[in-house]
């Protein structure tokens, strides 16, 4: 059994009842509080962990060449039954939790109540609804275009009211959105983004903010935002420009930073060679090493990002440097923290919600065993990946 920061326990077991955890540790302490007819399933040489977070999805997005055109040519309900699918793609991954981050008509909010009421497989599903950006600017697509501080706060109590769980909001261009600004520019000032802020905090929502460039990562800094996007300290000229003044900041606030880093980083690095792929993971490895609160994300749905991608993104880290035990914090105990869901999530541990894995082998000796995945319980619900079968 696996716990935070590679606390590791052998014959370890987990007692749970309904969706709550009631008990976890040793295997004789476990069963000491079980009834006559508990239910008991045996996974020898498998190791029992928290069920992983992924912190950065977009389920409205198919992962395809073009997901951009597959969802503007796509009814709702084509979209709901695409999105439906790719949760259960999650969920075979061992991923119990997931913040979709940008969606279009909230129909992340409807798929996480029909997960929730058990009408539809998957994991626990945090929605933004439609993301804050510019006129025209990235992802605009999805309904949240906004100009000035009143059509700002209007947005964030629209998002709200509809359900809501974060506010996602673009502070710089992307790179998926043809002819918007470029993946460096602020859509945003400092003073809009602390609107953006202010209205959501007020209402009880964090803010998640989209940022490449540098001028966005500042501004959303200094805005007080509870999460960090991408952050890839993107310059005007198109290098990184990592400023020890704003992660000093971001390290003293206690902010989380997602990369969601591209599951298929590996095939880039091996394309641009190891010299070119160190200096462009400068930046990322930089952060990695000075304490930023890194937490594990994808980008899931964006071009051939897949949705079952989270083990490749964490690899990741671990190329960079940073212990399996680390790693693996980053998908469950800090990811948590960074949602907001301490409390209920990323731990074995009694009165946590009951989303659990089993996988097959030891991932403290390698991430790798994160794939081979026996048993996935979520909020309670046993799953099993098509691939697997219970011995």
């Amino acid at each position: 059994m696996l716990g935070p920061s590679s606390t590791h326990l052998d014959d370890g077991a987990v007692l749970i009842s309904g969706h709550t955890i009631l008990a976890a540790g040793t295997r004789k302490d476990v069963l000491a509080h079980t009834e006559p007819d508990c239910r008991i399933l045996e996974f020898p040489d498998a190791t029992v962990l928290p069920g992983l977070i992924d912190c950065h999805v977009h389920l409205a997005f198919d992962a395809g060449p073009d997901p951009v055109t597959t969802l503007t040519d796509s009814d709702d309900m084509t979209l709901l039954l695409g999105m439906a699918g790719r949760a259960r793609q999650l969920l075979d991954a061992g991923i119990t939790t997931a913040r979709d981050l940008g969606d279009r008509g909230g129909l992340a909010v409807r798929l996480r109540e029909a997960i929730s009421q058990g009408a539809i497989t998957g994991p626990r599903i945090l929605a933004a609804g439609a993301p804050l950006t510019s006129r025209n600017g990235h992802c605009w697509f999805l309904g949240g275009e906004v100009e000035g501080e009143d059509e700002i706060r209007q947005k964030v109590r629209q998002n709200a009211e509809e359900g809501a769980d974060v506010i996602k909001v673009m502070a710089t261009g992307g790179g998926l959105t043809r002819g918007g600004p470029s993946i460096w520019q602020p859509q945003f000032t400092t003073e809009e983004l602390c609107a953006v802020v202010e209205e959501a905090h007020r209402l009880g929502l964090p803010v998640a903010a989209h940022a490449h460039g540098v001028q966005g990562i500042a501004a959303a800094i200094s805005a007080g935002v509870d999460t960090i996007e991408h952050c890839s300290w993107m310059a005007e000229d198109g290098t990184s420009d990592l400023r020890e003044d704003l992660l000093a900041q971001i390290i003293d606030k206690q902010m989380h930073v997602c990369l969601a880093n591209h599951p298929n980083w590996r095939a880039f690095a091996d394309r641009v060679g190891p010299e070119k792929a160190a200096e462009l993971f400068a930046s990322a490895r930089r952060m990695a090493q000075s304490g930023v609160q890194l937490v594990a994300g994808t980008d899931a749905g964006v071009p051939r990002a897949s949705f079952g991608g989270l083990v490749s993104s964490m690899e990741f880290f671990e190329y960079l440097g940073t212990p399996p035990d680390r790693v693996i914090d980053m998908a469950t105990v800090n990811a948590a923290s960074a949602l907001g869901l301490s409390d209920q999530a990323g731990r074995l541990a009694a009165g946590y919600r009951a989303d659990l894995l089993v996988v097959d082998g030891d991932p403290l000796a390698g991430l790798d065993a994160l794939r081979a995945v026996r048993l996935v319980v979520a909020d309670g619900r046993f799953h099993i990946p098509d691939s697997t079968a219970l011995s």
